[in-house]
C-alpha cells in the first residue's frame, strides 16, 4: 500500500474520526464501525495528507471548476482549488431567501465541467443531490471523488448515474491497515465486513412486516385496512355541499382506505353531517382524517380540535399538522384524550414556491420519530421517484408517508398545485396516494378511484 495512505488512516484512527463500536444510523440500522471526518479541520497535518492526496487523484483528471459538498469536504475544495489554480464554487443547502437568492455561490459558466469532492459515500444521497443541483445550474459533472469509500456498492451506483467515483481510502483498504497495526481484532475486521456486505442488497420490508414495528394504534389499523382492502387511496373530498359529499362518498368508499376532509369548506356543515360521515365510514371501513392543518401553540390547538362548531376530536381518527409551533402542538392537540387520535406532519408541500427548506423537513422527520405515540407518519411531496425515494429513506420503518398532489398525468392545474403520478408516487416510496380533483372532477368517481387504486395498490412493493 501506498505509505502515505497507511499513514493516513493511523492517523485517523488516532483523532478518533475511525471508530469501531456500536452506532446508530440514519437509516435505523447499527452498525460495527462510524466514520467522521469533519473533526479533521482542526488537524493541519492529516489535512495537507489528505489534500496532498485528492490532488494526486486529481492530476489525470480535467475540470475546470472544484466543489466541495458542506461542510466536511468544503475546506478540503478550497486548499485543491488554491493549489491547482482552478476556481472553487459550492452549493448552499438551500437557495438564499433574499439578495440574489442563489443557489450556486461562485463564479461560472454554463458548460463548464466541475469535479466534486466529498468526505465519504455511504449511500450516495448526497452526491446525487448536488450533482443534481449544478447541473441545473447548466454544469457538467462526471468526476466524484471521496476521501473514503465505506458503501457496499458506492462505485456502481455513481455509475449507472452516469458518475465516476474515486476514492482515496476504501473500508478494506482501512480494515486490513488496522488490523496489521493490531488496532483491530480480527473479529472486529470480520464485523464490519459482515455488515457491509448485508447492506450490499438490504430488502425492502413490506407493508405488513412494517406493520409489526407500529407502536401506534391507529397506524396499525390504516395498514390492517389497506392489506384487507388492496388499496392505498385516499379520497380527498373538498367539496362544498354535504349533498356532493356524500354522493361521492358512496360510489368511492369501497375503493378507498381513508376519506380527506376539510369540513370548513363545507357551506352546510351540522351534526346531522358528523353522524352520517361516522356511519357511512364504519360500515365501508373507511378511516376519517380531517386535514384541518394544524399550526399554533398548544392552548389554541387544543381548542381547535376539540371544541367549536366542529369538535374535530370526535369524530376524526387523523389530523393534519404542521410543526411549525414545535413539538409542544402535539401535547396541545392529543394529550388528555378519551379516544385514541394520531397526526401526519407535514414534511413537504406539493405547492409550487412553498418556503418549507431541507432543514426544516429534517426537523419535522425527527420530531415525528420521537412521537411515535401520535404520529403515524407524514405528508410528503416529490415530483418524481428519487425525490419521493431520497424522503422515503430519511423515514422510520414504522412511519407512513403519505403524498399529496397525485394523478394519472404529472402536470399542475395554474394555481400552484404541482403532481405526481400514482405509479411514481408508489415506486418512489410513499405508502398512500391523495387523490382529489382526479376523481371528484371524473365523470364516473367511481370507475376513476377503481383506476387510482389499482395503479397504485399493484405497484407497491
Amino acid at each position: 500500500m501506498n505509505p502515505k495512505k497507511e499513514q493516513l488512516i493511523l492517523d485517523l484512527h488516532r483523532i478518533g474520526a475511525i471508530k469501531f463500536g456500536e452506532f446508530k444510523l440514519k437509516s435505523g440500522l447499527t452498525s460495527p464501525f462510524y466514520i467522521d471526518l469533519r473533526g479533521v479541520v482542526s488537524y493541519p497535518d492529516i489535512m495537507t495528507q489528505i489534500t496532498d492526496l485528492l490532488l494526486q487523484v486529481l492530476e489525470d483528471k480535467s475540470f475546470d471548476l472544484v466543489t466541495g459538498i458542506p461542510y466536511t469536504a468544503l475546506p478540503m475544495a478550497a486548499i485543491v482549488s488554491v493549489k491547482r489554480n482552478k476556481p472553487l464554487i459550492y452549493m448552499r443547502k438551500e437557495a438564499k431567501s433574499y439578495g440574489t437568492k442563489k443557489l450556486i455561490e461562485g463564479n461560472f459558466t454554463a458548460g463548464q465541467t466541475c469535479v466534486v469532492i466529498d468526505d465519504l459515500i455511504s449511500t450516495g444521497e448526497s452526491k446525487f443531490e448536488t450533482a443534481a443541483g449544478l447541473e441545473a445550474g447548466g454544469l457538467k459533472i462526471s468526476d466524484i471523488v471521496t476521501v473514503v469509500d465505506r458503501s457496499p456498492n458506492g462505485a456502481e451506483l455513481l455509475r449507472q448515474k452516469g458518475y465516476t467515483l474515486t476514492a482515496i481510502l476504501h473500508i478494506d483498504e482501512i480494515l486490513s491497515v488496522l488490523t496489521a497495526h493490531q488496532w483491530i481484532r480480527d473479529n472486529q475486521r470480520l464485523a464490519v465486513q459482515t455488515f457491509i456486505q448485508a447492506t450490499r442488497n438490504v430488502p425492502v420490508k413490506t407493508l405488513a412486516e412494517r406493520r409489526q414495528l407500529m407502536t401506534n394504534p391507529l397506524s396499525r389499523k390504516l395498514v390492517d385496512l389497506m392489506i384487507q382492502k388492496e388499496s392505498n387511496l385516499i379520497l380527498s373530498l373538498d367539496v362544498e355541499t354535504s349533498d356532493e359529499f356524500f354522493h361521492i362518498l358512496e360510489q368511492t368508499a369501497d375503493q378507498i382506505v381513508m376519506v380527506k376532509t376539510h369540513v370548513d369548506i363545507l357551506q352546510d356543515f351540522s351534526e346531522d353531517f358528523v353522524k352520517k360521515l361516522t356511519d357511512l365510514c364504519g360500515e365501508s371501513q373507511v378511516l376519517i382524517f380531517e386535514d384541518r392543518k394544524f399550526a399554533d401553540i398548544g392552548s389554541t390547538v387544543r381548542k381547535q380540535f376539540r371544541s367549536g362548531i366542529y369538535k374535530i376530536a370526535d369524530w376524526a381518527d387523523f389530523v393534519t399538522v404542521h410543526a411549525i409551533a414545535g413539538e409542544a402542538i402535539l401535547d396541545g392537540l392529543f394529550g388528555d384524550l378519551e379516544s385514541p387520535r394520531s397526526g401526519f406532519l407535514l414534511a413537504k408541500m406539493s405547492a409550487a414556491g412553498n418556503l418549507i427548506s431541507e432543514n426544516y423537513t429534517r426537523q419535522v422527520l425527527e420530531i415525528g420519530k420521537n412521537r411515535r405515540e401520535v404520529v403515524s407518519g407524514f405528508i410528503g411531496f416529490g415530483e418524481n421517484e428519487t425525490e419521493i425515494r431520497k424522503l422515503k429513506t430519511k423515514m422510520a420503518d414504522d412511519l407512513l408517508l403519505l403524498m399529496p398532489g397525485v394523478n394519472l398525468q404529472a402536470k399542475g392545474d395554474g394555481l400552484g398545485q404541482r403532481y405526481v403520478t400514482a405509479a411514481a408516487a408508489v415506486k418512489g416510496g410513499a405508502d398512500g396516494i391523495i387523490v382529489g380533483r382526479g376523481i371528484i372532477q371524473a365523470e364516473n368517481p367511481a370507475t376513476a378511484a377503481k383506476q387510482y387504486r389499482e395503479v397504485a395498490w399493484q405497484n407497491m412493493t
